[in-house]
């Protein structure tokens, strides 16, 4: 269906709106398809998938870890075994220059070695203009001339500036740019597809690729992959009455409100620059103070602003209204590896200390006890969520405390809690100090997994969820 630049505009608005009352996750998948739902398609048929292609590539074009393009391969292998021509997009990272040629590659092999070696091979290196959003003729033509079979790679679509173009964008300023984005949607469909799969689970920004493109398909689905850890571990680790949630990022505080938000939660063990922020607010509060050392310089790259402080009040008492118990750390490991109960003006907390190891280790005992009674009276199990690490854990001397909470959480895996661990830092953690048996499921995206926790929707499934209701 080509759209109209109201259409358009209405559509992006929908999209960077915040939508609080949106239907649940739950909900959501249960109006978007399935990929089987496209059986019947027929051969030949062009579909546009959008994949987990941000990977990190070596020397000599070599993939250092595959797990995001694996899980391409079902998804891929489904299209074959129908007969039609799949176009994969997705984006390397942030840098325009990077490049998906070596991507594109590793799918062909990787095909190849699955028994279902492609007809033919495209690349596609240039396919937009960037200055009108539209789909350039040639690229279409390209396209257009693969048999059944083939397997399209289309460049990253971040050498396009436009496919950010809703990342920040305010309503108000969407009719700037919708004529741009009219073309840009009208020609993906125009030149390329009419069928939409989306198999990027990582991808969680509001790319065009992801949120925008759907709006013009006549059909959309997910793939094997995005569908089975939306539907079997999402759904259950929104379930989680217990999350750690620590690292040096503290916009993470964004995410674990919206967590809160959602009431499902009833303990929060903290650390890292969350803690910190937690530590100072819950102090004041107190009418005490506490000093978090260099975090309070703004020259620092470890600053945390005062509206964080105040971010981290409001999560406390709300917190204390619904019976939240906030788990903060005791002591920490400075960076002369010492441990103390307070950080200096001029130092910093690189680690959890045994006190607070040991604070963890009662409290995950008290969370098992709770899970065991639940079991006893029929409303088990339990379910935690793990995110992030609570030091430089990548230095020996201050990963102790990382190390530690690992072996918590095969304690509770091992007395039927479900267990689920975010992706990177924490997923890395799991794998330097124990293994993935040792949890109910690790993902492979913790940005993502953080989104699809809250009350906001992930703009992929927002954008999927409009268009299977007509909106």
């Amino acid at each position: 269906m080509t759209v109209t630049l109201e259409q358009t505009t209405d559509w992006c608005q929908n999209l960077v709106e915040k939508t609080p009352d949106f239907p649940s996750l739950e909900a959501c998948l249960n109006v978007i398809p399935e990929l089987t739902s496209l059986n019947d398609l027929p051969s030949g048929t062009r579909v546009l998938i959008r994949g987990d292609t941000d990977v990190v590539v070596g020397e000599n074009d070599l993939i250092q870890e595959d797990v995001r393009l694996r899980s391409l391969s079902e998804t891929l292998k489904l299209c074959f075994d129908h007969k039609w021509v799949p176009i994969v997009y997705g984006h390397r990272g942030r840098d325009p220059e990077l490049s998906l040629k070596p991507v594109a590659e590793y799918l062909k092999g990787m095909m190849a070695a699955r028994g279902c070696a492609p007809k033919n091979f495209c690349f596609v290196d240039d396919w937009m203009n960037n200055d009108t959003g539209d789909i350039l003729s040639s690229a279409g033509e390209l396209v257009a001339k693969q048999p059944a079979c083939s397997l399209v790679v289309l460049e990253n679509t971040r050498k396009y500036s436009l496919e950010q173009a809703l990342w920040k964008i305010k309503p108000a300023e969407i009719p700037n740019v919708a004529e741009k984005l009219m073309r840009y949607a009208n020609g993906m469909r125009e030149q390329f597809a009419n069928v939409h799969i989306n198999e990027g689970f990582a991808a969680s920004n509001r790319d065009l690729s992801s949120t925008l493109v759907p709006l013009t398909m006549d059909r959309v689905a997910l793939g094997s992959y995005i569908d089975r850890e939306l539907r079997e571990h999402t759904t259950k680790t929104r379930q989680s009455e217990l999350v750690i949630f620590s690292g040096m990022k503290i916009n993470k505080l964004d995410d674990l409100e919206q967590i809160l938000q959602r009431g499902e939660v009833r303990v929060v063990i903290a650390a890292g620059s969350l803690a910190m922020s937690l530590k100072k607010a819950d102090a004041e509060l107190r009418g005490e103070t506490f000093g978090i050392g260099l975090a309070e310089d703004p020259k620092q790259k470890i600053y945390i602003p005062p509206e964080r402080i105040e971010q981290s009040k409001r999560m406390l008492q709300l917190g204390q209204q619904n019976d939240v118990q906030f788990v903060l750390p005791v002591d920490f490991i400075l960076g002369d590896g010492t441990a103390s109960k307070t950080i200096p003006a001029e130092g910093a907390q690189f680690d959890v200390g045994p006190e607070t190891i040991a604070l963890h280790r009662q409290i995950i005992g008290d969370f098992i006890a709770y899970h065991n009674n639940k079991v006893a009276n029929g409303k088990g199990p339990a379910f935690a969520f793990h995110n992030g690490v609570f030091g430089k854990f990548e230095e020996d001397q201050f990963s102790n405390g990382t190390r530690k909470f690992m072996e918590q959480l095969k304690r509770m895996h091992d007395e039927g809690v479900q267990v689920y661990v975010g992706g990177g830092e924490g997923g890395a953690a799991l794998t330097r100090y124990g293994n993935e048996s040792w949890v109910t499921h690790c993902f492979t995206a913790g940005g993502t997994l953080l989104k699809a926790l809250g009350v906001e929707p992930i703009p992929y499934i927002k954008a999927l969820t409009l268009k299977c209701r007509g909106v």
